[in-house]
């Protein structure tokens, strides 16, 4: 898992990827601060945290696009499905490599905290409550994305299967206070990455939703694993 962990790491600074997706990111988010905080004399940082959940959800695809699919663009995962090395310890190698920049990028976001702290006054509590929030939320997206990209054949495709996936939680969260049938309103509130992430937007530590983040993680690496088992299976079979 380490060496695929650090493969997949540097491949993201010697490509244009790693630079594109932050640079991107930390320019919008930037605007973002400028436009509701900076402009608006706001010290609110939970509420410019939550505006940032679009940005994941329209950039995260930009991390997992490559980390299956360019190996089969490349032909390169007939030597991962044929090794002995686990696939689960593949399937989280490549999941950390691509958090680690997510989490590396969210890190640097501290620089409007730091210039709020400077103009104002920023509470260690709110800071981290909402942090420790939109962090899980980032990641679980991105375990989302690396799971759907295990369908594609490509980056393009894949990257287009992962935003139509953000896209879809997206519009379910909306649609799920205007269904008339209740228990379906309830389901989707209950799977609903920004439902879960509503009570660190208000400053609240939810236990149930950290607990949600890291089980909706682990389900999608388990199911990106079988995904690739089954592939594996069917490939070899087919040989």
């Amino acid at each position: 898992m380490n060496i695929i962990y650090k493969r997949d790491l540097l491949a993201y600074f010697r490509t244009p990827v790693g630079y594109v997706f932050m640079g991107v990111f930390l320019t919008l988010s930037g605007l973002i601060f400028y436009l509701y905080n900076l402009q608006n004399l706001s010290g609110d940082l939970l509420t410019f945290l939550s505006q940032l959940t679009l940005l994941v959800m329209l950039l995260c695809p930009l991390l997992t696009m490559r980390l299956i699919c360019e190996e089969r663009q490349k032909r390169t995962d007939q030597l991962i499905l044929t090794s002995p090395v686990a696939l689960g310890s593949v399937v989280t190698g490549k999941y950390l490599a691509a958090a680690t920049v997510m989490l590396l990028t969210i890190l640097l976001t501290n620089v409007y905290t730091l210039i709020i702290a400077l103009c104002g006054r920023v509470y260690m509590g709110e800071w981290f409550v909402g942090y420790l929030g939109f962090s899980l939320q980032s990641l679980a997206f991105l375990a989302l994305d690396l799971f759907v990209t295990c369908f594609a054949k490509n980056q393009m495709t894949g990257a287009i299967a992962a935003f139509g996936a953000n896209f879809l939680l997206w519009m379910a969260d909306l649609l799920a206070d205007h269904l008339p049938v209740a228990w379906m309103s309830e389901c989707l509130n209950f799977v609903s990455l920004y439902e879960r992430y509503e009570p660190f937007r208000l400053g609240q530590l939810s236990y149930s939703g950290i607990l949600f983040f890291v089980s909706f993680i682990a389900c999608c690496l388990v199911a990106a694993t079988r995904v690739m088992d089954a592939r594996r299976f069917s490939e070899g079979g087919a040989a």
